[in-house]
């Protein structure tokens, strides 16, 4: 009866929003499993390396108990309603008409800049095997390949996902078992010096100290980006409410080996004041093992999870934007579907937007990736904000009678969430401490000033499209 209610006074998109539910629980595991494997761990290691030393370790691990939390609250709300729109569609009902607004076209923003992100990165890692290629040219073949593969349908978006993803797991996998070999039997040419000691031997963990540690954080956050992309896909999953749960509960053992476990083995097999900003950790630690074509594996890898990430943005960046067509806060031709059942006006303007990150590759090659990676940063914690304070607000709802109580509960309740909030904070305020990270806080006053100029006149052409209330309100109207 709650639930009944609540539709009553609300105008949810429809269930039915005409995409085909073609990703199955194979697909949906390995897009989480990928998500939390991507550039920020293969090339932003570097940069963070050199800043902190092995003390990362601890930086990883720390900001993987927040990801966790924000992924549980996460769950609470896709198994209360799965639906593409996701994030947007969560603000819209827990915090108001405005904040769904800037929540939708701020996750859209942050995946044309990753994308952008990864773009450049693509290009950086082509520049291994040919390095007389411009970085620029890498940058656009790869944009082009990936637009085309995304029109064609969802099932072969999830199927190309699958196997970028597959090669990165068995990637780390092998390279922390390999590294593993090394620091027990002493074969190759690292054997000699390979030692779990090079983790505090080199100025002890925190060789920089504490506070060189804790900054490194916004560096490590941005490694994370990314998990959140399951909630994306729950509506075009086959079994949301099944599969969903699943792929988020994996995310403690995918941290713990690809991240903290992963990080040991590089930092101990090579000491930390051998890596370099902007080199890939592991493509210099494995060159220096000795395996033939290591480095050039290596690479390979790293350039298939660039270009992984820049396929998941390109599928939501076209799904939100969608989303926010359907709302009548995007221009409605953006939401057609093709005969595949994707959105493909939204996914081509998405496309041609991620084409100024070629041009950035053209005129500032060397700083392309530090200045798109810190906007992307700050457009992601928005959009965690955004989750933890859903996800508050929804168990304030349920508790009260308001709305079902969710299938798939956080531990803890509001109060780890609360938690998080605090620690995305503190890590605003790291970015604004970083002078080659600060460039973010300047780009998003505003994008958030165009945000709510364009919100006001579209309230005045459109009323109906910014049409609602925060969920407390709309139960107050009823009577609650």
């Amino acid at each position: 009866m709650a639930q009944q209610a609540y539709d009553e006074v609300t105008d949810p998109v429809p269930d039915e929003e005409g995409y085909e539910r073609g990703l199955n629980s194979r697909q949906i595991q390995m897009i989480a499993i990928g998500g939390a494997i991507g550039t920020g761990l293969f090339l932003g290691a570097g940069t963070a390396i050199s800043k902190a030393g092995p003390s990362l370790i601890l930086s990883y691990a720390v900001a993987g108990v927040v990801i966790f939390v924000i992924m549980r609250a996460l769950g609470e709300l896709l198994t209360y309603r799965p639906v593409a729109g996701s994030f947007a569609e969560y603000a819209r009902e827990f915090l108001g008409p405005f904040a769904g607004f800037v929540t939708g076209w701020t996750y859209w923003l942050f995946w044309v800049v990753t994308g952008m992100a990864e773009t450049t990165a693509a290009a950086v890692y082509v520049r291994f095997w040919a390095p007389g290629c411009p970085q620029w040219l890498s940058a656009l073949v790869f944009l082009l390949l990936l637009y085309a593969a995304n029109l064609i349908s969802v099932k072969l978006f999830g199927e190309i996902e699958f196997w970028f993803s597959m090669v990165k797991v068995t990637a780390i996998i092998g390279m922390i078992l390999i590294g593993i070999g090394v620091l027990t039997i002493g074969f190759s040419d690292a054997g000699d010096t390979a030692s779990i000691t090079n983790l505090w031997k080199d100025g002890g963990f925190f060789p920089k100290g504490v506070g060189a540690t804790v900054m490194t954080l916004q560096i490590v956050m941005f490694a994370y980006l990314g998990v959140e992309l399951v909630g994306v896909t729950a509506g075009e999953s086959e079994n949301p409410q099944k599969t969903l749960p699943r792929a988020i509960n994996t995310l403690p053992w995918r941290i713990v080996l690809f991240y903290v476990g992963a990080l040991t083995v590089i930092l101990s097999l090579v000491p930390w004041t051998e890596f370099q900003p902007g080199v890939s950790p592991f493509v210099a630690a494995f060159g220096k093992v000795g395996i033939p074509a290591a480095a050039g594996i290596i690479n390979f890898v790293v350039l298939t999870a660039a270009l992984s990430s820049c396929n998941s943005g390109m599928y939501s960046t076209g799904r939100m934007l969608r989303d926010l067509a359907l709302r009548g806060q995007a221009p409605g031709r953006l939401t057609a579907l093709n005969r595949s059942r994707t959105p493909a006006v939204a996914i081509t303007l998405s496309c041609l937007l991620m084409g100024a990150g070629v041009v950035l590759n053209y005129l500032v090659p060397a700083r392309a990736f530090e200045y798109i990676t810190s906007v992307a940063t700050v457009c992601g914690l928005w959009t965690w904000s955004v989750i933890l304070l859903s996800q508050i607000r929804y168990r304030t709802a349920w508790r009260r009678g308001h709305l079902p109580p969710p299938s798939f509960r956080a531990p803890g309740g509001a109060g780890p969430s609360w938690i998080a909030l605090a620690f995305l904070a503190m890590v605003v305020v790291l970015i604004a401490l970083d002078q080659d990270a600060r460039i973010a806080l300047y780009v998003f006053p505003a994008w958030a000033l165009a945000l709510v100029v364009g919100y006001r006149v579209l309230g005045r052409r459109n009323p109906a499209a910014v049409h609602g209330a925060p969920h407390e309100h709309l139960h107050a109207r009823n009577g609650r």
